[in-house]
């Protein structure tokens, strides 16, 4: 497939995304490789590339793909971390269970940061709230004082 169009096509900001773009976004929130999602949409790299230089809206939802594909990859991967991986044992009829125990210890050390981020702007909209219905209680007793100072 041409990278580029030959003269007198229609250049590629006049291709219609929706043509090969869903695809191709499936194809990579999938695998995480651009290469592999080209392919299965029917478009060269560069076509893709070039479409995501041209249309912020395409470049957004390739940047969404690849982070669902790597959450994706995570999961695999936790799943392989948690239950472990059953590999052939020497003189065994049945393999054996095995844990990567350092790579786990490395998922975690790279979730640390954003976990407590997330964990800190939970507390912090909890925080929010319970302020906000402590200020409403005070609002309203401060309605009632005010209305029984009016009654006297």
């Amino acid at each position: 497939m041409p990278d580029k169009p030959k003269s007198g096509a229609a250049p590629l900001r006049k291709l219609r995304l929706t043509d090969w773009s869903r695809l191709f976004l499936a194809e990579l929130a999938a695998t995480s490789n651009v290469s592999a999602a080209a392919r299965k949409a029917g478009v060269c790299t560069s076509t893709a590339y070039e479409a995501r230089r041209q249309s912020a809206e395409f470049n957004r939802a390739w940047q969404r793909a690849l982070c669902e594909g790597y959450d994706l990859l995570e999961m695999d991967l936790l799943r392989r971390l948690r239950e472990g991986e059953v590999k052939p044992a020497a003189g065994a009829k049945r393999g054996v269970r095995t844990y990567d125990n350092a790579a786990a210890l490395r998922l975690l050390a790279a979730h640390r940061d954003s976990t407590a981020k997330y964990r800190a702007v939970r507390t912090r909209e909890e925080s929010d709230a319970i302020i906000q219905s402590i200020n409403a209680k005070l609002e309203k007793m401060r309605q009632r004082r005010l209305a029984a100072e009016g009654r006297e």
